[in-house]
């Protein structure tokens, strides 16, 4: 396959971009005892990333697209490399929250162009299977991304966790500048039509459902590497091995949500907060004893991942006919609900202690199944008004 390489680097390049905003959460007790600061201002780290990507991600996505789209996606990815290699030798909290802001300025710009290109790659009846592939480096990212930052911080140094994220960007930008070739890009659709689709009451209803599932998913997996040092003992080797198999579980987890989806996509939309609450219930009474705390590891990483593509199909099934726009809305909100979770689990815990970030995730399923449930009953009550003003 002639399209295999570049499409390999931009999978490569979204693997890297998804590291950089994660990978801090395995590494957070090393930052804490680093810059000896509380876990609650360790998890800005991870609230500030995503809150810039919500604020400014569509702006910077309008402004970028002018540009040629090959040197565009590279020069984010050397952005990303090269402010990975200052995070890693740094010794002051505050420029470190800097040196995250910035790469989280081009982290829309990358995931946008990224489809783009990958779908550009293949002819039109081949366009979902290129983001398909994609995607996965999207997915490896978000899982895989924090076991593995914490797995090499504990076994070699805090600043090898961060010349990982720089050597994996700059991998692919080079890829991507010798291999992906330099296409024209396509006509953008005009933004009457795009904006047309934020009218739909039952979108932002998808949305809140979508930014709300992400909030109580981060609300407390921000704090993973935290919540099971304390309330496991077990070694820092143990729990990056455990959020390896959070990873390997949560892969599994995508691929069932996938068919489900496809299945049964109320049902399975319905039930993914419900899932996910049940999760926090099993981690409240985790404890040092292995196996049992595996096999919740196991669960909480399935249900965890399966968010992702639960969130995306239920935002982008709202909104076909303008699929980008809708996409972009989805990376916005996401990393709002991000942002909102990793903030107000770091308030919780501040209050209640360590398991209070189970409080703040439990909250957020709660509302994340309020705008569920309103969208699937909101056609019954738009069907029955508009019968009423019939008759009327």
């Amino acid at each position: 396959m002639k399209y295999s390489k570049p499409l390999l680097f931009i999978a490569l390049g979204l693997f890297g971009v998804y590291t950089i905003e994660f990978g801090v959460v395995g590494i957070l007790p090393v930052i804490i005892e680093r810059f000896h600061i509380t876990a609650a201002q360790a998890g800005f780290l991870v609230s500030s990333f995503a809150l810039i990507i919500a604020l400014f991600g569509p702006f910077m996505v309008l402004w970028m697209s002018r540009f040629n789209r090959k040197r565009i996606m590279t020069m984010s990815l050397f952005v990303f490399a090269i402010t990975s290699l200052l995070s890693a030798y740094t010794s002051n909290f505050y420029l470190l929250v800097i040196l995250r802001i910035i790469p989280a300025l081009f982290h829309p710009v990358y995931f946008s162009l990224a489809f783009v290109a990958a779908t550009a790659l293949y002819p039109p009846e081949k366009a979902t299977q290129a983001s398909a592939k994609a995607f996965l480096g999207t997915s490896m990212g978000m899982v895989l991304g924090i076991p593995i930052t914490a797995y090499i911080a504990n076994q070699f140094s805090y600043e090898a966790s961060f010349w990982f994220t720089a050597v994996a960007n700059g991998i692919a930008g080079i890829g991507i500048l010798f291999m992906l070739p330099d296409t024209r890009q396509a006509e953008m659709s005009s933004y009457r039509k795009q904006l047309g689709i934020l009218r739909k009451v039952s979108l932002w209803l998808n949305i809140g459902a979508a930014t709300f599932i992400f909030a109580a998913m981060f609300s407390v997996y921000s704090y993973s590497a935290e919540y099971l040092g304390q309330n496991t003992g077990m070694s820092s080797n143990v729990i990056s091995f455990l959020l390896i198999i959070f990873g390997i579980g949560g892969m599994l987890g995508n691929l069932l949500a996938g068919k489900l989806m496809g299945l049964h996509k109320v049902r399975t939309a319905l039930f993914h907060p419900v899932a996910l609450g049940g999760t926090y219930l099993l981690l409240y009474g985790i404890s040092s004893s292995f196996i049992p705390t595996l096999f919740i590891i196991i669960v909480w990483g399935a249900v965890h991942t399966s968010g992702l593509i639960v969130a995306q199909i239920w935002v982008i099934d709202e909104a076909k006919e303008a699929p980008a726009f809708a996409n972009s809305l989805y990376i916005s909100f996401i990393n709002l609900g991000v942002s909102l979770g990793s903030l107000a689990g770091g308030w919780f815990i501040a209050r209640a202690g360590i398991h209070g970030t189970l409080w703040s995730g439990l909250l957020f399923a709660m509302l994340a199944m309020v705008c569920i449930g309103s969208k699937v009953i909101y056609p019954r009550i738009l069907r029955k008004y508009k019968g009423l003003d019939v008759q009327s």
